[in-house]
């Protein structure tokens, strides 16, 4: 015998409980998506750090080598002995010892047709990638692309300079890097007037993730200093 209390408001069934199959196939994924992250990090260190010590422990004599020593293959030891001579290399290449002998294997290596070509390019790259770490964008923006009423996400660069701001007409215009999905190495290269951007509060990291995973991941707001948690529902 039902009562009144018994009877559901306003016509609407409460809520069915959950199966246990239906909660542990929530808390597998939700697992999963914990320890995916972790396993391909830890998974990439290792298999780094084993690439590294088979090309640098070969070229180290075999009597300094810690294994002859203690009896175990210690990974990671080439990575150390690798940091270190970089180090000492970088060290001796600031002196004045250092530049002249780096300017005089320039020379040289400038009378060999190919490989002048090969070292020039790798020179090039490690530059761009190493050494102009303060290089970086501003910020992230939305800006109006391919045409009005489409938005796209893009990356401000710094306020255009020099010639390009002369020939431009406005007062203040903006680089922006337009990058494609889910490929953020290639894009465009745009100037816009800065009232045509829209500055985002993002993160420039968090605005590349959005555009290589092509709008799946969205960066999670955190206030309060309180932890992002994962939905399970």
């Amino acid at each position: 015998m039902t009562t009144e209390k018994d009877k559901p408001e306003h016509g609407v069934l409460p809520p069915r409980k959950r199966g246990f199959v239906a909660r542990f196939r929530a808390n597998f994924l939700t697992g999963l998506v914990v320890v995916t992250p972790v396993a391909l990090t830890i998974w990439l260190i290792w298999t780094l750090t084993g690439w590294i010590d088979s090309w640098v422990l070969p070229l180290v004599p075999y009597k300094f080598r810690p294994e002859q020593y203690i009896g175990i293959d210690l990974r990671g030891v080439g990575v150390i002995i690798f940091l270190i001579f970089t180090g000492v290399v970088g060290w001796v290449a600031k002196g004045l010892l250092g530049r002249s002998l780096i300017a005089w294997g320039e020379r040289i290596v400038d009378r060999m047709p190919i490989v002048r070509s090969i070292y020039n390019g790798v020179k090039q790259v490690a530059e761009t990638v190493f050494s102009q770490t303060e290089a970086k964008f501003e910020q992230a923006c939305l800006i109006e692309y391919p045409r009005t009423g489409i938005w796209a996400i893009g990356f401000v660069s710094t306020a255009a300079k020099g010639e390009v701001l002369q020939k431009l007409p406005g007062d203040e215009i903006m680089t922006v890097f337009l990058p494609t999905t889910p490929n953020p190495t290639s894009g465009f290269l745009l100037f816009l007037p800065k009232r045509d951007v829209t500055f985002l509060d993002m993160s420039v990291e968090d605005a590349a993730k959005l555009v290589i995973s092509a709008g799946l991941v969205y960066p999670t707001p955190k206030s309060n200093g309180q932890p992002t948690t994962i939905a399970t529902e």
